[in-house]
């Protein structure tokens, strides 16, 4: 079972590591939700966390709010997907959304070349849970062809618990087997992670306080 532990800058990143998290998702701001840290954050992480084999991803969002983003906003993106790569973060955490709530294929896809081109390992942010159930099942397939790694999912919406939205990630699991894989997220700590795995089906879980509270 691998523990991605969601950190807010480098503050902590060292107890977490020494607590045991497999993997590191990199935020700022995350009162908010999350948004891209800084050059210096990233710089700072990833030299640290890879002294322990622990690998870093970049979350890749230029502002709190929704996901629906202008042509100029694309660009900070693109420019921050680039500065991951130059200092060898191991993948970055982004979506886009269209105005009426569906995946963004034209964004996703300028993205997702850029961070490949540098060598990047995408991942699919919660962005997905505000995905109609018709159209995840549609995006799982889109990302899954485009070398999408993994999809970071509540299962559901944020204000129900985790609990409530088993169901649904076992046939989000189910129909992303040997094509992309399932990250479950929002409300896993380590009190109940390993029932979520274990329900779910995944070996992986995603959460702030999957290895207890700071």
């Amino acid at each position: 079972m691998l523990k991605e532990v969601c950190v807010e800058n480098f503050t902590n990143v060292p107890l977490m590591i020494e607590r045991g998290a497999e993997r590191i998702e990199l935020n700022n701001d995350l009162a908010n939700g999350g948004t891209t840290p800084s050059f210096g954050v990233i710089k700072k992480t990833v030299e640290y966390a890879h002294k322990y084999n622990v690998p870093v991803i970049v979350m890749i969002r230029p502002r709190s709010g929704n996901f629906v983003y202008t042509a100029g906003e694309l660009e900070i993106m693109n420019s921050d997907i680039q500065m991951c790569s130059l200092l060898k973060a191991d993948g970055i955490a982004f979506g886009c959304l269209t105005d009426n709530k569906q995946l963004d294929k034209i964004a996703m896809k300028k993205l997702i070349t850029t961070a490949h081109a540098g060598n990047l390992e995408v991942v699919m942010h919660m962005a997905f849970d505000e995905l109609t159930a018709s159209k995840q099942k549609e995006a799982l397939e889109w990302l899954s062809k485009n070398k999408v790694a993994r999809v970071l999912t509540h299962g559901g919406s944020l204000d129900r618990s985790i609990i409530d939205c088993l169901e649904n990630l076992k046939k989000l699991n189910k129909q992303a087997e040997g094509k992309i894989e399932i990250l479950p997220g929002g409300g896993i700590t380590d009190k109940n992670v390993n029932s979520v795995i274990e329900k779910v089906g995944v070996t992986q879980a995603h959460g702030t306080k999957i290895l207890g509270k700071i």
